[in-house]
Order: structure tokens, then C-alpha cells, then sequence
């Protein structure tokens, strides 16, 4: 992966290629940054610069056949862990490299990549993604070996926050005490979930969410979008590269995630002081327990952004506000005087609990429902 390919982050990168250079390669590193900010493209040139022994800015002038190997993301000494689940395929213990051929083709595609978009080409339903002890087992095994290539063996642990407590406890041994030669790094959009002993083993690098102005210009010479139209997705994105090509989709999700918020809230409206109402968030609560965990785990994410860019809005900070609903006769700014001090605080705590819970495999529709009964009470607090 040629450094030019990547997004922003020159900084990090020009430390990280400085000290391969000067052979300080810490054994394990941990790189956090938010969704579609490109933690795992950068770390999968990190590892293409230290194992082909690259050396400029392009990324491709060492070992040609070590180079080319990484253009199918298939060189033998470079390894991945990632969250995976039982298929029709793999019954039972699953493993990362029971999905190798899945997931070089998602990072080819596209790099930047969700961990949602993972799950849907895995077809999690309601089952929750994570790292087994079986993975760690087998990355031990495969770094027990001499490398392919004589040099450097590397392993990527992407969204490592998703390790179970076996997984975390049988790769802290290893991170501990690392075969001469072996780097680790880890990739997560949510660094305090990671347990602290491997956290403190690690050199984090924090990365930030891209500025408006370099996904504006991928956008421009990428996917030949008009500058104008760039600019405009490059403000919603809001750092989020792979959200920006989502953007560019015409039937995006979230066109999806909107309807299914406007209708809630209109429901809810409707049912202060109107009994028969209620039977209408009832039915949305079965529609929205009628996906899979992390969709619906998204799509409340996503209503906590709503609420949010309804209080920007409702106290004029509109430069910060990017939102732009579609729904016919739902206008942000007439939303936006029901959300206020009085109300936003408790908004945010019951949507984060409805969330917590449905990750915990409570049963969504009383879930939602319960949220919902209490979301017709919260909007219609006196601001």
C-alpha cells in the first residue's frame, strides 16, 4: 500500500517510517483513531514498508516480489486477527483465518472500512463479533515459526477492543515476551476497552479524524465528484472517510437510519395524551428489533447524533451542524426547540443504556420500547 494512497496523518507516518528507518520498531504498538480516519490502511503500509524494507515516500522501492505480494494483502509473514462469528460455513470456534479470503478482499476494497461493514459481509444477524482465545492460539503458533522471508514477522489486530478476556490474557504472554524480531500492532476505534496490562505494554499513537479539506480533495480526484458537491459531503462526513463514499451511494443507510428516526419521533409526539398512539411505537419498536444487534446498536447511535445536531442548532452554533434530513415536512430547526438543557442529558443516558443493554443481549423490543415510552416524556420537557 503506497503511502500516497493514504489519507492525511503525515506526521504519524513520517514518525513511523523514521524510526523503521533508524531500526526503533517498538514490538508493539497501538493505533487509535476514530471510524474511516484510516488506522488500518496506515498500519497495513507500516508493515509493508518494515517487511519489504521500503524506504521514500512512495512505499514500493525495496524487495519488488515482497511489494507486489502486498498488493492482495497476502504476504506470508504479515498476519490478522480480527472480530469473527459462526456461519453456515464455520459452525463452531471460529477464527480469522477461517475469513482470510473475505478480508483481503474487504481491505482491498476499501481500507477504510467499518467495523459494521465487516460484520455485513460476515452476516452477523444478532450475533456479536469478537476475538476468540482460538485466534490467539493460533497467532502464537504462527509467530513460533521463522518468518517466510528471514526478516520481520508482524501481526495486525484489528478493532483489538473486541478480544475476549482468554483472548487478551493468552496474547499479553506474547506481547510480554515477544520472539526477537516480531511486531505487534493493534488497531481500535475505542482504546479503554482494551485491557490496561496490554494497553501499557503498547506505544499509542492517537490518530485524529481527517480534516474537511483532505477527504474534499479524495473526493475530488478519486471519485470525480464536482468540487462543490465535495465540499458539501466533506463537511457531512465529518472525518469520516468511508462514511463520505457512503454518502455518495444513492440508497445510503443512512437515508434508512433517518426515516426510522423522523417516524419515531413523530410517534412520540403523537403520543402525549393519546392512548391509541402508544400502539405506534410499539410497532416500531418490533421493526427496529427486527434487525440485528448491530444495526440497531448503530442506528442508536446515530439518534444520539440527531439529538446532538438538534441542540447545536437549537443554540445557533449552525457552522457545527452538517445534518440535512430528507424527509418530506421534517425540518431540523422546527425539531430543534424540543431538544434543550433540560432534556438533552437524559436523551443521551437512555439512548446510551438501550444500547448497552442490546449489546448485552437484552431483548430489543422491550428495549425499545421502553426507550420510546420514555423519549414521548423527555421531548416535551419545558426547555
Amino acid at each position: 500500500m503506497l503511502f500516497s494512497s493514504l489519507l492525511g496523518h503525515e506526521h504519524l507516518i513520517s514518525h513511523l517510517t523514521k524510526t523503521a528507518d533508524i531500526g526503533r520498531i517498538p514490538h508493539a504498538q497501538l493505533f487509535v483513531g476514530p471510524e474511516g480516519s484510516g488506522t488500518l490502511a496506515v498500519a497495513i503500509a507500516y508493515a509493508q514498508y518494515i517487511l519489504c524494507q521500503n524506504h521514500g515516500a512512495e512505499n514500493n522501492t525495496g524487495n519488488a516480489s515482497c511489494n507486489l505480494k502486498f498488493e492482495t494483502v497476502s504476504h506470508p509473514d504479515l498476519h490478522f486477527i480480527y472480530p469473527t462469528v459462526t456461519t453456515e460455513e464455520v459452525k463452531s470456534k471460529p477464527k480469522s483465518i477461517d475469513f482470510i479470503t473475505e478480508w483481503r478482499e474487504f481491505v482491498s476494497n476499501n481500507p477504510y472500512g467499518s467495523l459494521f461493514d465487516w460484520y455485513q459481509i460476515l452476516g452477523v444477524q444478532n450475533k456479536q463479533g469478537e476475538i476468540r482465545v482460538t485466534d490467539a492460539q493460533e497467532i502464537v503458533k504462527l509467530l513460533s515459526l521463522k518468518s517466510y522471508e528471514g526478516g520481520y514477522k508482524i501481526a495486525i489486530i484489528w478493532m483489538a477492543d473486541k478480544m475476549n478476556l482468554e483472548a487478551s490474557n493468552k496474547l499479553l504472554k506474547l506481547i510480554e515476551e515477544p520472539e526477537d524480531k516480531t511486531v505487534f500492532i493493534l488497531v481500535s476505534d475505542h482504546e479503554e476497552s482494551i485491557i490496561q496490562t496490554i494497553r501499557s505494554r503498547c506505544q499509542v499513537l492517537h490518530f485524529n479524524a481527517l480534516p474537511e479539506s483532505v477527504i474534499e480533495s479524495a473526493l475530488v480526484k478519486r471519485e470525480n465528484i464536482e468540487p462543490r458537491a465535495a465540499k458539501k459531503l466533506a463537511h457531512q462526513a465529518q472525518g469520516n472517510y468511508n462514511k463520505a463514499l457512503k454518502l455518495l451511494q444513492e440508497n445510503n443507510e443512512e437515508d434508512l437510519f433517518e426515516k426510522w428516526f423522523v417516524d419515531w419521533v413523530r410517534a412520540a409526539f403523537r403520543a402525549k395524551g393519546n392512548a391509541a398512539a402508544i400502539q405506534d411505537l410499539i410497532q416500531w419498536s418490533e421493526q427496529i428489533a427486527g434487525l440485528g444487534r448491530e444495526a440497531q446498536k448503530k442506528f442508536l447511535n446515530y439518534c444520539i447524533e440527531m439529538f446532538r445536531q438538534a441542540l447545536l442548532l437549537n443554540y445557533q452554533t449552525t457552522a457545527l451542524v452538517y445534518l440535512e434530513p430528507k424527509i418530506e415536512n421534517f425540518k431540523l430547526e422546527n425539531f430543534a426547540p424540543f431538544v434543550n438543557h433540560s432534556n438533552i442529558e437524559a436523551i443521551f443516558h437512555e439512548l446510551s443504556q438501550a444500547s448497552y443493554h442490546i449489546e448485552r443481549n437484552g431483548n430489543a423490543k422491550v428495549i425499545l420500547t421502553d426507550l420510546s415510552i420514555k423519549l414521548t416524556r423527555l421531548i416535551h420537557s419545558k426547555g
